[in-house]
């Protein structure tokens, strides 16, 4: 019995103090009841309760998550946190117009009169997001000639401005799941700290 405790006691240990290697950075995780907190890269951010973490495709990639779909919606969207290094990633603008034009119209029109950009301080660092629905025709990979061509779409994205250089946040999926998820994109947004 006291062997079986014993191995009880290790596995919660374990648990509690484990860390990843995310983003080229030992990342850390604590969780409370509605939140998890995350460091990686030099940033500390907090994950909205619901949302999956997964194991970043990437080392480019600080985070990545799936935020499950809503009903009637045929999949989940995705978000990523992205860092480049220092002085790497692009411009702000360069990157709100990349994705953007990821995004088509239905009806023709140009996604940059649809677009919903807007720049804000969070945590003393320079936030600049753009939000933009339709249908989703990005690359399936960097240097693809393979497109989606992905209907009902809508595209969440920000470029965070930190001392260590850019961070990209991009969300893209359904537009009633990412609708559902809105405010937690937010919340997640306000939570970014560099230390």
């Amino acid at each position: 019995m006291r062997v079986l405790l014993g191995f009880f006691g290790v596995l919660l240990l374990l648990s509690l103090g484990c860390t990843a290697k995310t983003g080229g950075a030992a990342a850390t995780t604590s969780s409370t009841q509605t939140t998890t907190t995350q460091t990686a890269a030099g940033i500390t951010f907090k994950v909205p309760e619901g949302w999956i973490t997964e194991t970043p495709s990437s080392s480019m990639r600080v985070a990545q998550y799936k935020l499950p779909k809503v009903e009637g919606d045929s999949a989940d969207a995705s978000l990523v946190l992205y860092f480049f290094g220092s002085q790497q990633g692009g411009s702000v603008a360069d990157n709100i117009d990349r994705w953007v034009n990821q995004i088509q119209q239905p009806d023709g029109s140009k996604s940059t009169d649809k677009a919903k950009i807007e720049t804000t301080t969070v945590n003393g660092v320079k936030v600049t997001t753009v939000d933009v629905s339709g249908t989703y025709t990005a690359e399936m990979a960097p240097g693809s000639q393979t497109r989606h061509n992905d209907t009902q779409q809508r595209l969440r994205a920000a470029v965070i401005e930190s001392p260590k250089g850019n961070y990209f946040l991009k969300l893209i999926g359904p537009e009633k799941t990412v609708t559902k998820w809105d405010q937690s994109f937010k919340d997640y947004l306000k939570s970014i700290e560099f230390k």
